[in-house]
């Protein structure tokens, strides 16, 4: 632990220095004492000038930092304070700057961290941070107004103003907090008994959720939310790609697809190690901490906690470690009753309409992984992809199907696994609108001119209702996966079967044409794809249609995609072989 906790220091000592050649000196400027991010400007949002705030506030306190007492990183954390007076809206709000103006969420995000910092600060015994901990302070109790009445967008934000309320509860004792607060647990906690919260994001919101409910458990006296928690860091065990990497294949959220790894989880499994005495927990932080390289968002800042906590540095050293699983099959989610939620919801009466936020229909569908050491296999329904790989330095990123029946890209909504072998399906539907009967039609509609929005579309007899089915069978041998798909016997739907690989290696094969970006098409035979020693071959291919992608399928950037074409009906076994 000594080891980590000096890796921490140094990154942190870092990033103070990086800082102060980023920050606005400029009296003249509107960003004066912020400090310039990726965007070409300071922000006051989470992930922009708190996270510096955190980086020299932590420096000045810690004796092991060489910025310990520095003058000069006083003068500029106390130049950022007043930055965040500046740019805190007039209802005590801050704006994201990407997106989300004047955001209770993302104030919340920010008290997350500047709460902590002000109490470090306050803490520390130096009377130069007692005028910067008061203008943290200011910025704390400006933003209780917008705490008290703001809304959200996301499942996740809830939580994140559920703690921020603890938080200044915390601090300033106002009874009106801790009702606010009850308000939104009064929700309920949105996650599956195998811990999975509601967007399914493995990469990103799972870690702020669970940091926001351990502090509100803390603060609030309700050990019974830390429940929720553990559910989810025991479920991230069976999460993890041999190199490290966080399985993303099906989140619900923008990590969706893209490469994390388990750094922004270190914070909650070293507090829910000495808080439970895990071994587990114990062994995930140690595992997580090999991957903290720079500080997170000010909410989730990995050294704050450390010198905020300090006694739980013994506590977390003094633990056995587990050992951590790197065989074994496992089906998540299998027993939570999805269709029975799903069937509920007409009767909610919301008609699927929410703003500025998803439904996330896809909440609790099952989950299988697999891990046999350097291999790694996730089926999952309800996604793009259905089926991705790992084997070494080889990734399998997602295989997927797309159809001109829907058209697009088909998620399979059912999963079965029977004898080790796992099974998708789903029977699409797609039919035409009547017109619409005379009792529910408009005034508009005897008018000159009838819009179309103004239709009560909601009353249009459906007619001639067409059904398509699909399904997939995968069996895993001994050195392949073998993935059987067919259709039922309707004629003449363009089909693409789509293998999408890392851009880092190289495909090959005899009959693998180069359709340029990329983008490949497997007309028959067999193909490689090999990363340094690492190899696996995709067969079989087919060209039945020349089309180069199907309508309202999408293919990201940043990948390599090998499409096989195929036309309905059709009963196709394709192999992938680990060489």
């Amino acid at each position: 632990m000594d080891f980590i906790y000096k890796r921490l220091v140094a990154n942190n000592d870092d990033l103070a220095a990086s800082a102060l050649d980023k920050q606005v000196l400029d009296p003249a400027s509107k960003y004066y004492g912020g400090v310039i991010d990726e965007t070409g400007i300071a922000r006051a949002s989470h992930h922009s000038t708190p996270v510096y705030i955190a980086a020299w506030a932590t420096a000045l306190v810690n004796p092991d930092s060489r910025f310990y007492h520095s003058e000069s990183i006083s003068a500029a954390l106390e130049l950022s304070a007043i930055f965040m007076l500046n740019r805190q809206h007039a209802d005590g709000t801050i704006s994201l700057g990407s997106t989300n103006y004047n955001s209770p969420p993302d104030t919340g995000f920010v008290i997350g961290g500047v709460a902590q910092i002000y109490q470090l600060l306050a803490g520390h015994n130096w009377a130069a941070l007692q005028p910067i901990a008061d203008k943290l302070k200011l910025f704390l109790e400006r933003t209780i107004p917008a705490m008290l009445t703001g809304g959200c967008h996301t499942p996740n934000h809830r939580w994140v103003l559920t703690a921020a309320l603890a938080q200044l509860y915390d601090i300033f004792k106002r009874p009106e907090l801790l009702a606010r607060a009850d308000e939104w647990l009064a929700e309920g906690l949105d996650i599956t008994a195998d811990g999975e919260w509601t967007e399914r994001s493995n990469g990103i919101y799972n870690a702020v959720s669970n940091v926001a409910l351990y502090h509100t458990a803390r603060l609030l006296h309700r050990p019974e939310l830390l429940d929720s928690v553990r559910r989810n860091l025991r479920m991230m065990v069976y999460l993890i790609h041999p190199s490290g990497e966080v399985v993303t294949d099906y989140s619900g959220r923008q990590d969706f697809g893209q490469t994390y790894d388990m750094a922004t989880y270190y914070t909650i499994y070293r507090l829910m190690a000495a808080h439970d005495k895990d071994p587990a927990f114990a062994a995930m932080c140690d595992y997580a901490a090999a991957f903290v390289k720079r500080p997170d968002g000010v909410n989730n800042n990995a050294l704050l906690h450390v010198l905020l906590y300090p006694e739980i540095e013994e506590t977390i050293r003094d633990l056995d470690r587990a050992e951590l699983p790197d065989h074994y099959t496992c089906i998540l989610n299998q027993l939570h009753p999805m269709n029975e939620h799903l069937g509920l919801i007409d009767a909610v009466g919301h008609h699927l309409k929410i703003q500025h936020s998803s439904m996330h229909l896809a909440f609790g569908a099952p989950v299988v992984r697999i891990r046999e050491k350097d291999k790694s296999i996730t089926i999952m329904p309800q996604t793009p992809s259905f089926f991705s790989l790992r084997h070494g330095k080889v990734r399998l990123l997602g295989i997927k199907l797309s159809t001109s029946f829907s058209p697009g890209i088909v998620k399979f909504d059912q999963l079965t696994a029977e004898d080790g072998v796992y099974r998708l399906g789903v029977v699409m539907e797609k039919g035409y609108n009547g017109p619409i009967p005379q009792q529910h039609l408009p005034l508009s509609a005897k008018g000159t001119v009838s819009p179309w929005y103004l239709l009560p579309h909601q009353h249009r007899p459906m007619t001639h209702l067409q059904t398509h089915e699909l399904q997939v069978e995968i069996r895993p041998n001994e050195s392949d996966w073998t993935i059987r798909i067919h259709s039922d016997e309707r004629e003449d739907i363009f089909t693409q079967l789509t293998f999408i690989l890392g851009n880092e290696g190289a495909a090959e094969g005899e009959d693998l044409q180069d359709a340029g970006d990329g983008k490949y098409f497997l007309k028959s035979g067999s193909m490689t794809y090999q990363v340094e020693e690492d190899r696996i071959e995709i067969s079989t291919g087919a060209f039945e249609h020349l089309l180069p992608i199907l309508r309202e399928d999408q293919h990201p950037a940043g990948c390599q995609y090998v499409h096989v074409n195929l036309v309905t009906p059709f009963d196709r076994t394709f192999t992938v072989r680990l060489l």
